[in-house]
């Protein structure tokens, strides 16, 4: 059983002076950053999605932009993979589901942006692909939501979302269990 550090759409444009700035962003990089370094060590899989938002009329992750780019927390080294995709399930129309194949990777380490989103959207995608997948919790950010006029904390669509996954899609931990699992496990 090979794992991957999958890391979604760690762009620009989520962090301070974006076009898109999440609640804690910087905060859940940091997380990521400890998990990427903990891959990097132990020569694990890396890979990286990297979202392009290709609407006209597209206000954030525009291609070419500064904000599209990955943050320099987590930048990707020339060895580790990067796939662009331009829906939120980082396995349609990206080649992710047979890179895992060919390379017999069956569990991700998941972490990234939007928990609400690409991040729900992805493991979701994954586990009914047959993989299993741990979810760094810390290492997800998100925004507030509205409904009815109401308006959802960042923090509370943060929480629902993890806790709905939490279970049957996948394992939600802090980043420190899952690196505390991983050395246990190696």
């Amino acid at each position: 059983m090979t794992k991957a550090l999958l890391l979604i759409d760690v762009q620009n444009d989520y962090f301070a002076g974006g076009s898109m700035e999440l609640h804690g962003s910087f905060e859940a990089s940091l997380k990521i950053k400890d998990l990427l370094d903990h891959f990097r060590k132990k020569s694990m899989p890396v890979i990286h999605i990297q979202h392009q938002s290709v609407l006209p009329g597209s206000t954030f992750l525009v291609p070419g932009t500064r904000g599209a780019e990955i943050h320099e927390n987590v930048k990707p080294l020339d060895t580790e993979k990067i796939f662009k995709k331009i829906f939120p399930n980082s396995f349609r129309s990206t080649g992710l589901d047979e890179y895992l194949k060919e390379n017999k990777i069956s569990t991700l380490v998941i972490a990234g942006m939007m928990t609400h989103m690409c991040v729900d959207t992805t493991v979701r995608a994954a586990f009914d692909l047959g993989y299993k997948c741990i979810l760094a919790g810390d290492g997800c950010a998100t925004r507030e939501l509205k409904i009815n006029d109401r308006i959802i904390s960042a923090n509370s669509v943060h929480n629902s979302f993890l806790a709905a996954l939490n279970g049957i899609f996948a394992q939600v931990l802090d980043s420190r269990l899952v690196i505390e699992n991983l050395r246990e496990n190696l």
